[in-house]
Formats: structure tokens, C-alpha cells, sequence
């Protein structure tokens, strides 16, 4: 005893080494009785409280008697023997007050789980949890290594009694069967052992330390005494947000609570109340857990905790903190105020308040956590999973979760049809089976950005002379069409009509519309159906027999009386199609608009179980739109998921049509679907759900999303009360092209934003053919531009362009066409023209706008496809800016109109976005009244801001993401020319881009043997067949010499995914050897 206690007197660094060595007799058990008696006598030495208090004085240790039981508890001991030392928190009103707050709580809560105790100190909370509720395992963690020892110790001094024996409990346990002691940044030690808890309860410091450098010391068990302490007061900046607050390190320990804490349970932590009651709930509330006070009170601040830091932060924010002066003050004062009047000799207090807390969807919010613990640390600081109602909580954080999942788990989009995803297309169908009882499947679903798209699409391409369109669904057609009156006149031949459509409006109510069609004849309805009409099918089946009378098409709306629910309201329209086939002259329209959460967000389907409809459907979003944004689509599949995955597959036998054979209706003059231009156009390949095949024929990176784009989508959607300033992409719009190009923008500069550059360009064109214009496109532009033209009725031509410089525009070549072209437009894609993947200078570009004022021509310059170059030898970017600043002075001044996208800049796959300036008033007038065109919701616009943010800041990750996969797209031009060249192709030279075009010289006249299911068939290979011939002996998909518009040459991308791209090459050295 006194040899022990001699060493203890030494200093306090000698006293835990004693105690250390009297752990090791603890351990052993052959030892253990001799060292747990010697404890009891050194207890007896020390009894009195002046003799404790003068122990830890002086031999730097103290053992006293903590009383956790009032009145009769759970058991019979009401008091707990525990030792501390001066470099561990001492027990003080902070952890009794945990305690009584653990206590709230019923006996049942603890019993039989598995419990986590964060900085335990030495070990009494845990110890007293285990003694009074009979866990199956306490696991008290530590940062300080000494604390962990101490606690090992207090185990030993409660699990036995004085005599060293075993106490045991009603389930014949000990405390040594229930608690172990680690030492565990926060959760480290059970993340790393996997283990799984249910209760995680924590008493952690909750103040800055005012000297930051001192939290930065490796801790160790020899660190000083001061500093280990000081680990019991102070915490140092964790990244969070709440590190404002002084709450950085409880925000930490709620993040890894979620990530090893069993859906059902239940963190529980002090919090002082300094920062104030609501940031203190609002750190729990925000990451998708819901909060119960259990208990509050007040306790004098520790007199060994300095304040300044809540000083120097009130000074740099608005922020106040929340003191009192004594413990009877119930006004409060802030920090700066409570320092002054403690540094005068007077005693502060602060709230004291214990908080349950458990997930509110937590396999949900687990998957969240687990994305942004990938490299997305700056994501959590914006994330708000706090919700006033329970339902927009309910359809959030499970979207989020799956967008989480999508971007952990993907590294680009795949291809999807442009008809939509197949995903989706197929939940729709599955929800009308499902809920409905219609038996539709993916193949009946087109899936359009938005409603008005779709009605406007269909209106194009079905070009009626007549349409009645209701007046709710009207608003935004082309202001032509409502204005032209000529096509109501009966005429027998569409000779004597204009070309242009006509639409009369009508009031939303079916026996006014069936009056109209059966006194107008028009060749197409667009309406809906009142309220009151939709509850039962007759004014549907009325609308139905009356079109089909006259002989014309129906498009009706539903999207007011679809409801995504699993209690869908009764619906007439859905009842009808139960039971009977939906006519081939009708088609439904729905817009999907009315979800909780993101109020602007659309997409809209179309069914048609007409065959030929569908088909012509899905070739007409290709042609206009492209495809449907594949994030909206995932956030409506997520919503139709969920409606769908409780249910037992296949509990009911999905309903079937029966085999009727369905009468083509004669319709009034466009009773066909055959549309040439739709026919000619060259579309890419919509293969079956089986199939595998490798895309060469899309425009679409199918390289890896980097890092910093999958944040910004994210964050896009998980952030709550998104300022207008932050999706205002304008200005930095604006800095993009004057950085790139040195195209100037000022106060006359119009920005129009689209979900796509593709649907802005249709409008450019539409505004051409409306004022009588000829668009000119180069030989060797984008094969689905030149169709969209012809199928918007646009007057097209050619400009031929040479092998010998690339298939470039000229002066001299661009000259003779524009002299024999009335009010032309000019189409130049560059800098990176595509497919052909060469690049136009800046003095090239330069003398052809120079060319093209000198005619009057205007000018849609497409710099989409730009932003990747990376075999461009010389070329630093465009400068219009002295160009286009002499042209716009000249008579009449030079048009342009610059369009361009973010993605292929980025390649970001996944996003749609366009934008396009003009400085033409009048151009701009007329391209406003031209129709609608899918506006980019707010967060695909939040998401642009932060890339093109990010990119003028030189974000060195998103910077050598781009780097990487530029240099990957130049190694895989030349892996790709390898291949074709030795495979009998002539490649051209690319610069950059994402595509390249080729001839297969080697192959024209030759055979090749195909099998295509129907049987065998030899053909001989030209222009018209070769890409048909690839597609069906490899499933290689390319486009062919008729969509690059250069005779011979088919075009390639190469953003492909790894594997596949190593795939595209293996096929195209396989279609050689089948070649005969």
C-alpha cells in the first residue's frame, strides 16, 4: 500500500502508471481477488470526503461513491464505486443531468441491446446502465486512452464486491459479461469492427477550443495531463457546419450514429443549450431524424471552460449564444456578456437539455450517409432532411436515397430509348396494371419532358388542317396556330389551305367539345374532362364515338384526375380502359406535375395501344427533343416505385386484353401515320430489354460522372429553400461564352434556357420557316438536326463541302451557295464540328461570319458539342469578339445566334440543359411565339451554376476529372483509328469531340452472311446496308453515310464505358472476318 501510494505522490503521469499496473493484476484472473481487495482497502484509507479530496491532491487519484438511485430502482444497489484521476472528466452536473435524462426514459429501453456510450470519461454511465437495465453489451468509448483505463478499473471495482468475488445479476451476469471499454474516436472502434448497435448515448464536449492549434497533438496515453483534460471541455472544427455553433463534434457523432445505429434505434445526447433550443434540434432535425426532449434544466457553467470562442464567433455572425446569470436568471445574455460578467467573479449558467432521437426513414437516410461519406464531405452541410409535413418527408428522403444509390453505384447514365427508360415505361405500366387493372406494358408508354411538349409534338406530327384544342391546354401552342382562321373553311384538298395549323379553342366540357367537332370537323382533338365528367366514362365514350364518326384523332388529358396514390381516387377514363382496348384513333396524355416536394418538376407519358402511334411517337421526341431528362425521370420512377414494391409480385393475375382484332378507323385525311421525312430519317436502335448492344450511334457521354457533377446533382435536390440568386445561371452564362469564345453579351442580350440545345434549335428553325427562310447546312452536320428540319417543313439545303479540308465550310464554297439562297440561315457547328470531330480557328470562323454578313445571312452558331478538344494542335479558343463588334456595326448588322449546352464541356451524362443568346429583338419576339419548349427545372439549373462556379474557381477536381477523360478520349481515337484502319476503313483525321466518321472502303461490293431471325439472307454491302449489316452480325450500332450527310462515311463516338468501347472494337474486328 504504501509502496503504491509513494509512487502516486510522485506526479500524476506516476499515479496512472501505478493504476495501470494494478489493471494488468485486475486482468489476470489469478490475480484478480488480491487486487480488487487492495482496491477496497485504499477505498477504506480514503473515506471520509476530506480525505478523498485531499488524495487527489495529493497521490492524483480519487475514488468516490456516485449515488444513481433516489428511491427503490430496477435494483437493489443505489450507488456506484468509481476512481478518476485529473486527465479525465470528472462526473459534475453536466453527466448527472444525462443521466436523469437517460432515466425519462422506460426500463424497457436498454434491456437485452446493444448500447454505445460516447466519451464515456471514466465509465460511470455505462457501468450504471448496465447495473440498472440489463443490457446485452455496453460498449464505453473514449478518445482518451487514459480514460479507457480508468474505466476498465471502475468495471473491476463494481463487478466485484470487497472481497473480490463476482456479483451477479437476476440472469446470473456480471458487469464484466455486459460492459468493455475502448478507446474510439467517437465511433470509430464499432465502424471498424462492424458491429451494429441500437442505442447510442453520448455526453461529448460541445465548445471550440480557443487555442485550435492544441487539438491538433497526436493523443496519446503519455500526452500531459493538461491536454488529455482538455479533451473533456474543448472539441475541436469537424467540417460541419454547426462547428459555428460549437456543435461540430455532436454533429459528427449523429453522422456516424446513422451509419452503424439498427433501423429502430434510438441516439440519445446532452446538449448544452448556449447555441439556443432550435439550432441544437435543428442539428438532428436535418438529417432526417426525429427529436423528443426528454429533459431540461440549467447548470452552472464549468469555471474551467473558457467562453471566448463563443465570443469571437458572436463577433463574426449574427449569431447570439444563450447564457443566464446563476442558476435563478431566466433572462438570457449573450457569450460576450457572460464572459465579461464571469471574468467580474460572477457564476453563468446555461440550458442543459437530453434528446432522444430516432431516424425517420432509416434505411433511407443510411444510404444518404453512406453516399456523402464518398469524397462528398461539402454535400452535408446543405443537406436538409427537416420537413413540416410528414408527407413531403415521405417522398423526399426515399428519392433521395435512390438518387444516392444511382450516383454511388453508377459511374455514367446508360443508354436509354429516347421513347424514355425502359425502367420507367415499365413502372408506369406496371402502376395502370397494378391499380387499374389496365394491361399495358412498356411498349404503350412515350414518356415527353412535359405535357405541352408532348401535345405540341403530336400536333406536328400529325400536321392537321383543323385542330380543336381545350382552352386549359392551348396557352402555350405557337401563336400562329391560334391565329389563323383559313383551315376552318371546308376545303376538299389541303391545296387550298395554308400549311400552317389551325387550333380553335374550346371550353373543358364534353358536350360543348362534341358540338364543336360535329359542326367543324377537325382532323384532331386535344382536351380534357371537367371534374365532374372524369368520375364516370360516359363523356369520354361520347368524345370517343363522336371522333371516330367523323373520323378523327382524340388526345386526351388526364392529368388532373391522375393521382400517384395507393388510394387512387375512382376515374372513368382508367375504369373504361379496364375493359375496353383504347381505340387506335385515341391516345391519353398525362402530365406528372403534382408532386410534394419539387413543385416545378414535369414529365409527362402518352399511351397509345396503336402500334404505329407509339412507334411514330418515340421517332418524333427523338427527332424534337432527343430524350426525356433521365433525373426526372427518376424521380417520378422513384414515386411509382414505391407505390409498387410493397406488393407481392404476381398475388393477382396481371389482366390481359383479349384477341379481338381492332378496325383501323378511316380518318378524316390523316387516317395514315406514314410521315416521308420519319420514314427517311435514320434513328438509333430501340433495342429490346435482352438485348446488349454497344451505342456508337447517340450523342451522349457514357464516360464516368466525375465526383464534383455527381455533388452538384445531388445537393441539387437535397437542399431546401433554394434562393432565386442560386439557379440564376445568366451571369454566369454570360462569363462562359466571353471566356470560351469571345462572344459579348449586354443589356440587350436575350438568354433562353430549354432541356436541350436540340429543342432550341427546332424553334430557330420553326422561325426560319415562318419567315420564309432556307436553312443551309453544311455537308457532314448532325444527321438529326437535317431531319428535324425537314420534319418541321423547314425549306433545307445542302452546302457541299471537300474532302481535301476536311469537309469544312469555305469561304469559296459558302459564297456560291448563299448567292443563289433568298433570306438564308446559315448552321455552323463548331468550334468542334460534329460528327466529323475537326475544329474550325478563330480565323476561320471569323472569315466565314464574315461571309455570311456579306449576304445577310443569319446565323445559328452550335457550340453544344464543344469543349473537348484534345488533338486541336494551336488552337486556344475562339475571339468573335473584334469580329462580330465590325459586323454588327455594318447595314444590316450581322445575326447571331449563339446555342450552346454545359455537358459535353462537363461530360456530365445524365443532364439535359441548352441555352441560346440573341441580340435580334425581332428574332427574339418571333421565337417566343413559336411554341413551348421544356424549361430546365430549378435544380438542373442550381446544377449548372455550381459546375460553371466550380470551373471558374479551378476546382482541381473537377479540372483533372475533365483533364483525365479529355486524355481519354484522345487515346481512344487513336485505339479506335487503329482498329478501323487495319480493319479496311479510311478514318478521318478528328480533332476533338466525342465522334469521328470513316469510310468502309474495303467492304463496298463485297457479301457478308446475316442471320436476323427470320433467316438467312446474303447481301452485298453499299452505303444503304452497312450499318444494318454491322448492327445484325455484332450488335454494334453506327450511323450510316445518309445521317453524316457525307457520301461513304458512317460516324463512331467514342464516350463510351470502358467496357464497351473494348467491346465496339472487338465487333468491328469481328465484322471483318465475316466479310466475305
Amino acid at each position: 500500500m504504501e509502496e503504491f501510494l509513494e509512487q502516486c505522490q510522485q506526479s500524476g503521469d506516476a499515479a496512472y502508471s501505478a493504476l495501470r499496473s494494478l489493471l494488468e493484476r485486475l486482468e489476470d484472473p489469478a490475480t484478480r481477488t488480491e487486487a480488487r481487495i487492495f482496491l477496497s482497502e485504499l477505498q477504506k484509507r480514503f473515506s471520509s470526503k476530506e480525505d478523498s479530496d485531499r488524495c487527489l491532491r495529493t497521490y492524483h487519484f480519487q475514488i468516490q461513491d456516485i449515488y444513481v438511485e433516489q428511491y427503490e430502482g430496477y435494483q437493489k444497489r443505489k450507488k456506484l464505486t468509481m476512481m478518476v484521476i485529473p486527465s479525465i472528466f470528472i462526473p459534475e452536473d453536466w453527466s448527472f443531468t444525462f443521466y436523469e435524462g437517460l432515466n425519462r426514459h422506460p426500463d424497457s429501453i436498454f434491456k437485452d441491446r446493444t448500447v454505445a456510450e460516447l466519451g464515456c470519461g471514466n465509465g460511470w454511465i455505462s457501468i450504471a446502465i448496465a447495473e440498472k437495465w440489463l443490457p446485452s453489451k455496453v460498449y464505453g468509448l473514449d478518445i482518451n486512452p487514459r480514460a479507457v483505463k480508468i474505466s476498465w478499473i471502475n468495471l473491476y471495482l463494481n463487478a466485484l464486491d470487497g472481497n473480490g468475488q463476482p456479483i451477479y445479476d437476476e440472469e446470473n451476469k456480471t458487469l464484466l459479461d455486459r460492459v468493455e471499454f475502448y478507446e474510439s474516436d467517437l465511433l470509430s472502434y464499432c465502424r471498424n469492427n462492424n458491429i451494429e448497435l441500437e442505442r447510442i448515448v453520448g455526453c461529448i464536449p460541445q465548445i471550440l477550443n480557443p487555442n485550435p492549434d492544441a487539438m491538433s497533438k497526436m493523443i496519446t496515453e503519455n500526452a500531459s495531463e493538461e491536454f488529455l483534460h482538455s479533451l473533456s471541455n474543448y472539441c475541436a472544427l469537424q467540417g460541419f457546419v454547426e462547428d459555428q455553433f460549437g456543435l461540430g463534434l455532436i454533429a459528427r457523432a449523429v453522422e456516424e450514429g446513422i451509419s452503424v445505429i439498427k433501423p429502430l434505434g434510438i441516439m440519445i445526447f446532452n446538449m448544452g443549450g448556449r447555441p439556443g433550443q432550435a439550432v441544437c434540434e435543428r442539428l438532428f432535425e436535418r438529417r432526417g431524424l426525429q427529436v423528443d426532449k426528454l429533459w431540461q434544466t440549467k447548470v452552472l457553467q464549468a469555471a474551467d471552460t473558457d467562453i471566448s470562442a463563443l465570443v469571437e464567433i458572436e463577433k463574426n455572425s449574427p449569431h447570439r449564444f444563450e447564457f443566464f446569470m446563476g442558476l435563478s436568471g431566466d433572462q438570457p445574455i449573450c457569450a460576450r456578456t457572460a464572459w465579461a460578467y464571469a471574468k467580474a467573479g460572477g457564476r453563468i449558467s446555461h440550458a442543459l437539455s437530453v434528446y432522444s432521437c430516432q431516424l425517420r426513414q432509416p434505411n433511407q437516410v443510411k444510404k444518404i450517409f453512406e453516399f456523402l461519406r464518398n469524397g462528398l464531405d461539402d454535400i452535408r452541410n446543405s443537406l436538409d432532411l427537416s420537413f413540416e409535413e410528414d408527407s413531403v418527408a415521405d417522398e423526399k428522403i426515399p428519392f433521395l436515397a435512390h438518387l444516392a444509390n444511382v450516383l454511388k453505384h453508377l459511374s455514367f447514365f446508360p443508354f436509354e430509348p429516347p421513347a424514355g427508360s425502359r425502367r420507367f415505361r415499365g413502372l408506369i405500366a406496371n402502376f395502370m396494371n397494378t391499380y387499374h387493372h389496365i394491361p399495358l406494358t412498356a411498349d404503350n408508354v412515350v414518356v415527353f419532358p412535359s405535357r405541352t411538349v408532348a401535345i405540341e409534338s403530336a400536333l406536328r406530327l400529325l400536321s392537321p388542317r383543323l385542330a380543336i384544342v381545350d382552352e386549359q391546354l392551348s396557352r402555350y401552342l405557337p401563336k400562329q396556330w391560334l391565329t389563323s382562321l383559313k383551315n376552318v373553311e371546308k376545303t376538299e384538298t389541303r391545296q387550298n389551305s395554308e400549311e400552317v395549323i389551325t387550333v380553335i379553342e374550346a371550353p373543358r366540357q364534353s358536350d360543348l367539345m362534341v358540338d364543336l367537332i360535329k359542326k367543324l370537323r377537325p382532323e384532331v382533338v386535344v382536351t380534357g374532362l371537367g371534374k365532374f365528367e372524369s368520375v364516370t366514362s360516359s363523356a369520354f365514350e361520347h368524345l370517343l364515338d363522336t371522333t371516330r364518326e367523323i373520323g378523327c384523332r382524340l388526345f386526351l388529358d388526364i392529368s388532373d384526375h391522375f393521382v400517384l396514390s395507393s388510394l387512387p381516387s375512382s376515374n372513368g377514363i382508367l375504369k373504361y380502359l379496364a375493359r375496353t382496348p383504347l381505340p387506335p384513333h385515341a391516345t391519353i396524355v398525362c402530365g406528372l406535375l403534382k408532386n410534394q416536394v419539387y413543385k416545378d418538376l414535369e414529365v409527362a407519358f402518352v399511351i397509345s395501344e396503336d402500334k404505329e402511334m407509339f412507334k411514330a411517337l418515340y421517332r418524333t421526341v427523338e427527332l424534337l427533343q432527343g430524350s426525356t431528362a433521365i433525373i426526372s425521370q427518376l424521380y417520378y420512377g422513384c414515386l411509382f416505385h414505391e407505390l409498387l414494391a410493397f406488393q407481392l409480385a404476381d398475388r393477382h393475375p396481371r389482366a390481359q386484353r383479349n384477341a379481338e382484332k381492332t378496325v383501323a378507323t378511316k380518318l378524316n385525311g390523316v387516317s395514315s401515320l406514314t410521315c416521308p421525312v420519319l420514314d427517311r430519317a435514320e434513328f438509333s436502335i430501340n433495342e429490346s430489354d435482352e438485348s446488349s448492344l454497344v451505342h456508337m450511334d447517340v450523342d451522349q457521354s457514357f464516360l464516368p460522372i466525375t465526383t464534383p457533377v455527381k455533388a452538384a446533382i445531388f445537393e441539387s435536390f437535397a437542399r431546401q429553400n433554394i434562393a432565386e440568386s442560386e439557379t440564376d445561371v445568366t451571369d454566369s452564362i454570360r462569363r462562359l461564352v466571353k471566356s470560351s469564345y469571345g462572344f459579348s453579351s449586354d443589356s440587350d442580350t436575350e438568354f433562353i434556357y430549354a432541356g436541350s440545345p436540340a429543342e432550341l434549335l427546332n424553334n430557330l428553325m420553326i422561325c426560319c420557316a415562318q419567315e420564309g427562310g432556307t436553312l443551309c447546312f453544311p455537308t457532314g452536320s448532325n444527321g438529326n438536326y437535317v431531319s428535324a428540319a425537314r420534319f418541321l417543313k423547314v425549306n433545307v439545303v445542302t452546302i457541299p463541302t471537300n474532302p481535301e479540308v476536311g469537309y469544312k465550310l469555305t469561304e469559296e464554297t459558302l459564297s456560291c451557295t448563299l448567292e443563289a439562297v433568298k433570306k438564308p440561315w446559315i448552321y455552323i457547328s463548331g468550334p468542334t464540328i460534329t460528327p466529323t470531330g475537326l475544329v474550325y480557328s478563330n480565323e476561320e470562323i471569323s472569315k466565314l461570319l464574315s461571309v455570311c454578313a456579306k449576304f445577310g445571312a443569319k446565323i445559328i452558331l452550335d457550340t453544344s458539342f464543344s469543349g473537348v478538344e484534345y488533338s486541336s494542335k494551336g488552337f486556344d479558343g475562339w475571339n468573335l469578339g473584334a469580329t462580330l463588334q465590325k459586323l454588327s456595326s455594318a447595314n444590316p448588322p450581322i445575326c447571331v445566334c449563339l446555342l450552346g449546352g454545359l455537358f459535353f464541356k462537363m461530360l456530365a451524362s445524365g443532364l439535359k440543359f441548352g441555352f441560346l443568346l440573341m441580340n435580334q429583338p425581332s428574332l427574339v419576339d418571333a421565337l417566343h411565339s413559336v411554341g413551348g419548349v421544356s424549361k430546365p427545372h430549378s435544380t438542373i439549373k442550381y446544377t449548372v451554376k455550381k459546375l460553371l462556379d466550380f470551373g471558374e474557381q479551378e476546382m482541381q477536381d473537377l479540372l483533372k476529372g475533365i483533364a483525365e477523360q479529355i486524355e481519354k478520349l484522345r487515346s481512344r481515337f487513336k485505339s479506335l483509328k487503329q482498329t478501323l484502319e487495319n480493319s479496311g476503313w479510311e478514318v478521318l483525321e478528328a480533332e476533338a469531340g466525342v465522334s469521328i466518321v470513316a469510310k468502309p472502303s474495303a467492304y463496298l461490293g463485297k457479301t457478308i452472311q446475316l442471320n436476323d431471325g427470320s433467316g438467312n439472307r446474303k447481301i452485298k454491302l453499299d452505303d444503304t446496308n452497312i450499318r444494318d449489316a454491322m448492327l445484325t452480325s455484332t450488335g454494334l450500332c453506327i450511323n450510316s453515310a445518309s445521317w453524316t450527310g457525307i457520301p461513304g462515311y458512317c460516324r463512331f463516338t467514342i464516350a463510351l464505358e470502358d467496357k464497351d468501347f473494348k467491346r465496339a472494337l472487338d465487333c468491328i474486328t469481328q465484322f471483318k472476318s465475316l466479310v466475305c
